[in-house]
């Protein structure tokens, strides 16, 4: 037990400014001279009540040097604790700790451990340095923080390890990191974001590793205009309202699973790779300047799809790795849900031909036969098209030469139209096809090619018609 004779000058200004909740400020001191030891603070920390006003307490000290580290695990702390520009020789011990309010704002500390810890107002970290080359620096692991977690202009490091731990973690208010800088990941699964995620201009650096990660989390919102060196992973988050990483400057991006109400992807600059299989929001957001170059889309279901015409939007689908429908069939529905069903025939369209270039040899034959003749289907007119140019031309050439009747004195006259028609149309018959043949083989086997192209425009316009017909 720590007794008033024994504290140092500056200890006594400390103990003596805390009933009051008096700002103790240190920092004109020598460094001997503002020294306080940690096991000082901890005891007014755990001071009970012993007047009227002492039971909410402000511990509030500036520019001291504290020696030692300040240990309190499971302790229940009924004080405000805040210390400013101070500079902490030990780490700060919370695991279990039920606290009121704490500040550690512009300090320079090797690590605050608060796992299972019940923060009942803010955890302010601003401006601090916080740091240890032995263990993760900052481990709130299913901590509950009723309060904001102020990270605004913090610099954590942990070179090769996590800057700071954060599974599970439980946040009645919002993660402010603006202007923070990491030398290590800063993982967050599991976390409960009840008042969002907020991270503008912030540096995050885990070269080889996870530089950010909230696999699993749930939040109000997440806007995370961050610059990342390291792969980004929120994986199954839930987000309610924005997922934004409008401005942000990263390498690679899964949001595989996620849910969120709007998704904003306009980047600063063109990510490597962002997986957004499965993820499933309302409103997206996104600017073909910064599109990645390897996007994965099988399963991104959407509402509502910002801007871009369908050639803009096929370009964007093609930076899928391999062939899937979906991604077609979704966007085909976006159009059609906006009034512009000529684009979604262009997409539906454009995804048989991206599936005929996957399929074997005499698939794609057909598939190049039914894209040219009635264009799947989505293009119908082609069959008139041909029949446009074949009639006229075919009938000219039978015009021009004599057929043979097969049998004399019998059958209708000959009529290269109607014969030329004949061929074309291969159900039924006009009595002309039967009844003659040709002395010139070369225009005998026109006839057979006529035959043959008319089964195939057929079966095309029959199959084009089915599926135009499923289709609506």
């Amino acid at each position: 037990m720590i007794t008033y004779e024994e504290l140092t000058p500056s200890e006594r200004k400390v103990w003596d400014g805390f009933p009051a909740g008096r700002r103790v400020d240190l920092s004109g001191l020598k460094d001997r001279r503002r020294t306080v030891r940690a096991s000082v603070l901890r005891a007014l920390l755990l001071r009970a009540s012993g007047e009227p006003g002492d039971e909410a307490s402000l511990l509030n000290v500036v520019g001291a040097r504290v020696t030692g580290s300040l240990i309190l695990n499971g302790c229940e702390i009924r004080h405000l604790l805040m210390l400013e520009d101070c500079e902490l020789e030990g780490r700060v011990s919370l695991a279990g700790a039920t606290t009121q309010a704490i500040g550690f704002v512009g300090c320079r500390l090797p690590g605050i451990w608060a796992p299972s810890a019940r923060i009942g107002g803010r955890l302010d970290l601003r401006r601090s340095i916080i740091g240890n080359v032995d263990y993760n620096p900052l481990q709130l692991l299913h901590t509950h923080i009723a309060g904001a977690l102020r990270l605004d202009d913090a610099v954590v490091i942990a070179p090769g390890r996590l800057a700071l731990s954060a599974g599970g973690l439980q946040m009645d208010g919002a993660i402010v990191g603006d202007r923070m800088r990491t030398e290590g990941g800063v993982l967050l699964p599991g976390a409960r974001l009840s008042g969002g995620l907020f991270m503008a201009d912030a540096h995050l650096s885990c070269p080889d590793g996870t530089a950010f990660g909230a696999d699993n989390a749930t939040a109000s919102s997440m806007r995370c205009a961050f610059t990342v060196e390291g792969a980004v992973r929120l994986r199954g988050v839930q987000v309610a309202d924005l997922l934004s990483f409008e401005g942000a400057n990263l390498t690679t991006l899964s949001v595989v699973g996620a849910r969120a109400a709007e998704l904003d992807l306009r980047f600063a600059v063109p990510p490597t790779s962002v997986d957004l299989r499965n993820v499933q929001v309302s409103w997206a957001y996104d600017a073909a300047a910064t599109w990645p170059s390897e996007l994965r889309l099988h399963g991104f279901t959407y509402d509502s799809l910002d801007g871009s015409d369908a050639a803009a939007r096929l370009g964007w689908i093609r930076r899928n790795p391999a062939y899937a429908a979906q991604p077609y069939e979704q966007l085909a529905g976006h159009f059609r849900r906006v009034g512009h069903d000529d684009e979604a025939r262009r997409v539906l369209l454009a995804k048989q031909r991206h599936r005929r270039a996957t399929a074997r040899p005499l698939s794609r034959v057909w598939g190049y036969l039914f894209d040219a003749t009635v264009g799947y289907g989505y293009r119908p007119w082609l069959a008139a098209v041909w029949l446009a140019v074949l009639v006229p031309a075919a009938t000219l050439v039978f015009g021009s030469h004599t057929p043979i009747p097969v049998k004399k004195g019998e059958g209708a006259p000959f009529n290269a139209l109607v014969y030329t028609l004949d061929l074309l149309i291969p159900i039924g018959g006009l009595g002309q096809r039967t009844a003659w043949y040709w002395p010139d083989q070369t225009v005998q086997w026109l006839a057979y090619l006529l035959i043959a192209i008319g089964w195939a425009l057929t079966t095309a316009i029959v199959a084009g018609a089915t599926r135009a017909l499923v289709k609506t």
